[in-house]
Formats: structure tokens, C-alpha cells, sequence
């Protein structure tokens, strides 16, 4: 098994996530000659797979329309530059775009890392990341593929910020101070929608996500892997309300204005492994 590489560290201090779409000509062996690593990860999106076979598992992110609304914006290529410098990460994007004719770019979010790992709320994102092997087996299917989610939330932080501390601590179900989870936590609270063991099956991933600003607007750019998209889903079906009718309290101040699904396909000699892919 060979994972990309690029998927397993922590965040780096910039991030460029790129999502693209596919002309009819595109083919498969652009893809296969990307300089994939640590500072490149690449993941298809399912109509792009579907012109040349298909891959178990993988589908199209799928809208939420419940006590809260959550849009669908598939694309066919999602890159995701990591580095330390912004300046080398922009030379890469733009070596890596020039070997790619016939995909066109539709969104791109510079993303950064925050206090040492913070979301733009000032709380710690990523508390219960999985590590070690439990991240391994969380994140990979046995090939060394991945499945990826990713959202760019629109934070209003003007509406959370002026909160009393103990109000936002229970939006989020931390102490901002220390971190530590409430052990009385609302029923709407972040981490007791989300917590990964208290669904079945457990519903474990890794995240990687960034925080982004720019043209006025701030937020977050989530990014979920898995062996799979069940774990993610289950979440975000609770999150929404579906089960229960109970919406995250995430929502008073952040919302999701895009979603995709990608598979991240495994490498072989340094080079994406699209066997995967069958016809």
C-alpha cells in the first residue's frame, strides 16, 4: 500500500486548494505525469472517473437540505498545494496548471495556518484527529486510496465574537481557555453532534483543514479524508438535523457554500496509480 504522501502530515503553514473542471479531451495520462508528494495532494471527482471506468465508494457530494441547507459544487480535479512559503506554492500551482490544457480552474481558496492550528474563532480545529495507525485506518482504503470531502465555510464572526465566553463555549463544546471538552455540553454543540463514537459504525476521518481570508470574507476550508464518505455523511446528516431536528451550533455563525467529493488515488513509483479506475 502507497498513500499519497501529502495527506497524512500536519498542516503546513500555507495551503492552495485548486478545484478544476474537465473539457471533453481530458485524459487520464496528464494526471498520471503530476508531481504528486508531500507539497502536491490530487484527488478525481467522480464524472471525470466515470469517462474512463469507476471506482467503488466514490459518488458526488450530496446536497443536506434540512433544518439547514447544504450545497452540492462538484467538481472533476481538486489540488491541494502545501508549503511553508506562499510565493513557492503559487510557482508550483502555476508549473502544475501548465501541464493540465484541459481542465479549467472554477474555485481556489489560499489557505493558512492560525495560532499553532486554530480555526478564525480561536478554537482548536482538529481536537480528535485520529493518529498513528488509527489514522492509517481511518483515512486509507487497503490500496492506499483515499476519499476526500471538501467545504469552504463563510464564518460571521461578528455574530459570534461579541457572545459571552461561556456562549460560544457551548456553540463549539470546548473551553476556549483550555480546550477541555464540557461535560454538560447543549445538545447542539459542535463536538456533541460530531463526536466520531458515538455513531454506528464509529465515524472516524482525518481532517486537514485551513483557514482562509480574503476580499472581505473569512472562514474556513474543511477538508474530511476516509476509507470512505460514510463517516463524513453520518456527520453531516447530524449536523443538519436530520436525525433529530437539532442543528449544529455552528450554524449561528458559519455556513458551507461548497461541497465535493474525491477520490485521492494511490501512488505507484511516484506516480498516481489509476489502475484503480475500472473500466
Amino acid at each position: 500500500m502507497k498513500m499519497q504522501t501529502g495527506i497524512l502530515p500536519g498542516l503546513p503553514a500555507h495551503g492552495r486548494f485548486i478545484e478544476l473542471t474537465a473539457r471533453p479531451e481530458a485524459s487520464l495520462a496528464a494526471l498520471e505525469a503530476l508531481p504528486v508528494g508531500e507539497n502536491l495532494v490530487v484527488g478525481l471527482g467522480p464524472a471525470l472517473v466515470a469517462r474512463f471506468g469507476a471506482v467503488e465508494g466514490l459518488h458526488g457530494f450530496r446536497a443536506v437540505s434540512g433544518v439547514v441547507d447544504v450545497p452540492s459544487t462538484q467538481a472533476d480535479l481538486w489540488l491541494w498545494f502545501r508549503g511553508e512559503a506562499r510565493g513557492e506554492i503559487a510557482k508550483q500551482a502555476r508549473q502544475v496548471l501548465r501541464r493540465l490544457p484541459d481542465f479549467e480552474v472554477v474555485r481556489q481558496v489560499e489557505g493558512f495556518k492560525y495560532a499553532g492550528g486554530l480555526d478564525l474563532s480561536g478554537y482548536e480545529d482538529g481536537t480528535e484527529n485520529p493518529e498513528g495507525e488509527a489514522a492509517i485506518k481511518a483515512t486509507f482504503a487497503p490500496d492506499g486510496s483515499s476519499f476526500v470531502t471538501v467545504q469552504q465555510w463563510v464564518h460571521r464572526l461578528e455574530r459570534f465574537d461579541p457572545l459571552p465566553e461561556a456562549e460560544r463555549d457551548n456553540i463549539i463544546g470546548r473551553r476556549i481557555k483550555d480546550n477541555v471538552e464540557l461535560t454538560d455540553a447543549p445538545e447542539f454543540a459542535h463536538v456533541k453532534r460530531t463526536a466520531q463514537e458515538s455513531f454506528t459504525p464509529e465515524a472516524f476521518m482525518l481532517r486537514r483543514s485551513m483557514p482562509w481570508a480574503e476580499n472581505g470574507q473569512e472562514g474556513l476550508n474543511f477538508v474530511s479524508f476516509g476509507n470512505s464518505f460514510q463517516a463524513f455523511e453520518a456527520q453531516q446528516r447530524r449536523m443538519a438535523g436530520l436525525e433529530d431536528g437539532i442543528a449544529d451550533g455552528l450554524y449561528r455563525f458559519t455556513r458551507p457554500i461548497t461541497g465535493a467529493n474525491y477520490w485521492c488515488p494511490p501512488m505507484r513509483e511516484d506516480r498516481l496509480d489509476l489502475t484503480g479506475i475500472a473500466p
